[in-house]
C-alpha cells in the first residue's frame, strides 16, 4: 500500500489559485454556509441530525425515531456515518457546521480535479456545478460528499488503486445506498481479485468501527433499524401528494403528471436497470477512459432521477453527472447546449429565488420537473454507449 501519491496531492491546487472558478466555488460555499450558520440552529436541522447520530451512537440509542426536542425530521443514514461525522460534532456547532459544509465542497472539487480530462473542463464541471452545491450547503447536506464518493473509485481504479477504491465504495454503502453504484468500477479493474478481497475487507472494518464508540449489539441492531427506517422512508415518498419534496425522481414526475397515485417503481426501475446494464454487455469498450467516464456520468444521474429519496438538494449528484456528459461531448453541438440550458432552467435553478415561490411549489416541486431535463441526458447517455465505437475514441486529454 504506497501512500507516496497522498502527498503528491497537496500541490494539487495551487496552479488554479487565482483561477475564478476555483475561487467562486470556496468564497460561494463559505458564505452560504456562513449564512446559514447565523440564522440559528433551526436553519441547520441536518446539522443537528448528522451531529446527534455521533452523540445517540455514544449513548447507544435508536438513531431512526424522531427526536422533536433536538431535530425535526429523521436520520436515514448508516452508523458508520457516526465516525464521518464526529470531528466534526465534537466542535462547538457553529464551527462544526461551518467546517462540514465546506469539508463536503472541497473534498467534490478536489475529487472532480482528479478526473482524467483537461483541466478547462474539469473547471466547465465545477462551474456548472456551483449552483447546485450552493444549494446542497443552504440545506446542509451530505450529497456533494456522496457525489465524490462515488466519483473516486473509477478514478482510482483507473490508477490501480483498487485497496482506496474500495474504501470508498464500502464506506458510501455503509453511510448513504447511492454509494453502491461505484461497484460498477470492479468490471473496469485489471486486478479483480485483489479488488474483491479489499472490498470484503472495507466492509468489514467499516462495519466494525463504530463499535469503537459504542457496542456490537447496538451496532448490528442499527444496522436493521436503519433498513426498516429506508424502507418506510421510501414507502412514504412513493405515496402521492404526501411529500411532494420528496421522489424528484422519474418516478415522481410521471406520478404527478398524469395522476397515478398506484403507478408502481417497478414499471421504472426495470426498464431503468435494463438499459443501465445493456451497455456493460460492450466488454472490448471497458478499456476506454471516454466509456468509463461517459458510464460514470450515468450512475450520477441515474442514482437520482430513479431515487424515491430523491429531493432538491440531492441533485448536485446528477447535476455532476450532467455537467461531465457535457464536457466528454462536442460541447459545440446544439442539442447539447439546449439540453444543458433545459437543465440549468429546470434543475439547476427551480428552487432559487430566480423563480417566485407559487412557480416553484406548484410548477417545479408538484410535478417533480426537476428530473425532466437529468433523465433526457441520461437517455442520452444510454445511446452514446450503446452505439458509439469507443474502441477508436481518443482518451480525454489531461492539459
Amino acid at each position: 500500500m504506497n501512500l507516496n501519491f497522498l502527498f503528491k496531492e497537496i500541490t494539487l491546487f495551487k496552479k488554479y489559485k487565482t483561477n475564478v472558478t476555483i475561487i467562486g466555488w470556496y468564497l460561494l460555499a463559505f458564505l452560504t454556509a456562513l449564512s446559514e450558520v447565523l440564522r440559528g440552529a433551526k436553519a441547520v436541522n441536518n446539522y443537528q441530525i448528522f451531529k446527534q447520530v455521533f452523540l445517540h451512537t455514544r449513548q447507544q440509542i435508536d438513531l431512526y425515531i424522531p427526536y422533536p426536542a433536538e431535530y425535526f425530521d429523521l436520520n436515514h443514514y448508516g452508523i458508520i456515518f457516526s465516525i464521518l461525522i464526529a470531528p466534526f460534532a465534537l466542535l462547538p456547532d457553529w464551527l462544526g457546521c461551518l467546517l462540514w459544509c465546506m469539508a463536503n465542497a472541497a473534498f467534490l472539487a478536489y475529487v472532480v480535479n482528479r478526473l482524467p480530462v483537461s483541466d478547462k473542463n474539469k473547471l466547465i464541471v465545477l462551474a456548472i456545478g456551483l449552483i447546485e452545491l450552493l444549494t446542497a450547503i443552504h440545506n446542509v447536506q451530505f450529497n456533494p460528499m456522496v457525489t465524490a464518493f462515488i466519483i473516486f473509485p473509477f478514478i482510482l481504479v483507473k490508477e490501480e488503486k483498487e485497496w482506496l477504491a474500495t474504501f470508498f465504495i464500502a464506506a458510501g454503502f455503509l453511510m448513504k445506498l447511492y454509494g453502491i453504484v461505484a461497484l460498477v468500477t470492479f468490471l473496469f479493474s485489471k486486478n479483480k481479485m485483489k479488488f474483491f478481497g479489499w472490498l470484503i475487507f472495507w466492509l468489514l472494518i467499516l462495519f466494525c468501527l463504530p463499535m469503537l464508540i459504542s457496542s456490537p449489539s447496538f451496532v448490528v441492531q442499527s444496522y436493521t433499524d436503519w433498513y426498516h427506517s429506508l424502507n418506510e422512508k421510501n414507502n412514504l415518498n412513493t405515496s402521492l401528494g404526501i411529500v411532494v419534496g420528496q421522489n424528484i425522481s422519474v418516478h415522481g414526475m410521471l406520478q404527478r403528471i398524469f395522476n397515478l397515485p398506484g403507478l408502481s417503481q417497478l414499471w421504472v426501475l426495470v426498464p431503468a436497470a435494463i438499459f443501465n446494464l445493456l451497455p456493460l454487455l460492450r466488454l472490448r469498450a471497458y478499456k476506454s477512459t471516454c466509456f468509463q467516464l461517459y458510464y460514470l456520468a450515468l450512475c450520477l444521474i441515474s442514482v437520482t432521477i430513479f431515487s424515491s429519496s430523491a429531493e432538491s438538494s440531492t441533485y448536485i449528484i446528477a447535476v455532476i453527472g450532467v455537467a461531465l456528459w457535457f464536457v466528454l461531448g462536442d460541447m459545440k453541438n446544439k442539442i447539447a447546449i439546449a439540453l444543458l440550458v433545459l437543465t440549468f432552467i429546470f434543475t439547476i435553478l427551480s428552487p432559487t429565488d430566480l423563480y417566485p415561490n407559487y412557480i416553484q411549489k406548484h410548477f417545479f416541486v408538484q410535478y417533480a420537473l426537476k428530473a425532466l431535463p437529468c433523465f433526457l441526458v441520461w437517455i442520452g447517455i444510454v445511446v452514446k454507449l450503446l452505439t458509439h465505437n469507443f474502441t477508436q475514441t481518443i482518451a480525454p486529454a489531461h492539459a
